[in-house]
């Protein structure tokens, strides 16, 4: 339920750090290429189920079919559409395959006009603007206390983008803004979305040079922590064993805690650490942006209209999967 992408992401970085991996940085740049690609998918997603809540039946088939164009890309690269597991940790196991480039800067070069053309169905509708504007209002005040993050955060007059903060793989070498809103109501919530797709692939524009430049290196090299690659196991007897070791013993990380948060579609989604040196974690802890934005619901929907409530729990983006997991 937690965007795959991300959720693999996240909970690898931590790993990472924990033990101290290098990542290549062609892995770098594919994971970057992988994340912001899934940021466009999801707030595609959100977009038409959004606008299909509130009744505008058409942004929800036009912003589906961009999204199979994305999804396209997902599954040149790994094979799998929804459920991808595209990221290890140490890295990538695979490269962009041929044509993968050209794909993505087709996309690029097209979507920019779909999202003018969803805002154009939106931006002007006298029932859509009713049932957003001045509605479901969240001050700045409020969304700090509840501890929201991402486009609920930001839409509420809060600028924090942890990729700008507290910058993790190449994002401090890509020129990106923060879209926000003062407002902090659906359709603040709304334009902060929009904003974000277009500055997401203006991130992917940039890393397509960044790619071309970077070595072949995929994986980091750590037999302690990350298998060898396919080939050197079927020629090398002891990067066998290593495996053979890894796989039914599991790595032993160092002693220590480590908690990493990265800047998920939804908002943070951190990963919490506690290592006692073992192959299991002592404590592990998800801390995914849903379930804080859920809890938040019991203050803003008091006093509401209940035809309201669905277009203001459309807005925080919830799912409620990711409340559960």
């Amino acid at each position: 339920y937690i965007a795959s992408s991300s959720n693999n992401y996240g909970f690898a970085l931590a790993v990472e750090k924990l033990v101290g991996l290098e990542v290549p940085r062609r892995a770098k740049v594919i994971r970057m290429m992988l994340l912001e690609i899934n940021r466009l998918m999801s707030h595609l997603f959100w977009l038409a189920t959004h606008a299909l809540d509130v009744g505008a039946m058409s942004v929800f088939l036009y912003a589906f079919r961009e999204r199979e164009y994305i999804l396209d890309l997902i599954e040149d690269y790994c094979g799998a559409r929804l459920t991808h597991s595209a990221i290890r940790i140490g890295g990538v196991p695979l490269d962009l395959p041929l044509g993968w480039l050209d794909q993505a800067r087709n996309l690029m070069n097209k979507l920019p006009s779909d999202i003018k053309d969803y805002e154009d169905l939106l931006d002007t509708n006298r029932i859509w603007l009713m049932r957003m504007e001045e509605v479901g209002v969240i001050s700045k005040e409020m969304a700090i206390s509840w501890g929201c993050t991402g486009p609920m955060l930001r839409a509420s007059g809060v600028a924090w983008d942890i990729r700008k903060e507290e910058p993790y793989e190449l994002y401090d070498e890509v020129e990106f803004s923060v879209p926000w809103s003062d407002k902090g109501d659906n359709f603040a919530r709304y334009r902060v979305y929009m904003q974000e797709m277009r500055e997401s692939m203006k991130i992917l524009k940039q890393l397509v040079p960044m790619y071309k430049d970077s070595d072949t290196q995929l994986m980091a090299h750590s037999p302690e922590y990350i298998s060898c690659s396919k080939e050197e196991m079927m020629t090398q007897n002891y990067s066998l064993m290593q495996h053979f070791v890894l796989v039914t013993q599991g790595m032993r990380p160092p002693i220590g805690e480590i908690y990493v948060a990265t800047e998920s579609p939804k908002g943070e989604l951190g990963f919490y650490i506690k290592s006692e040196g073992e192959p299991y974690a002592y404590r592990l802890k998800c801390r995914a942006p849903s379930f804080f934005h859920t809890g938040l619901l019991q203050e803003i929907l008091v006093g509401t209209y209940i035809a309201d409530v669905v277009t203001i729990i459309g807005s925080t983006n919830i799912v409620f999967g990711e409340v559960d997991r």
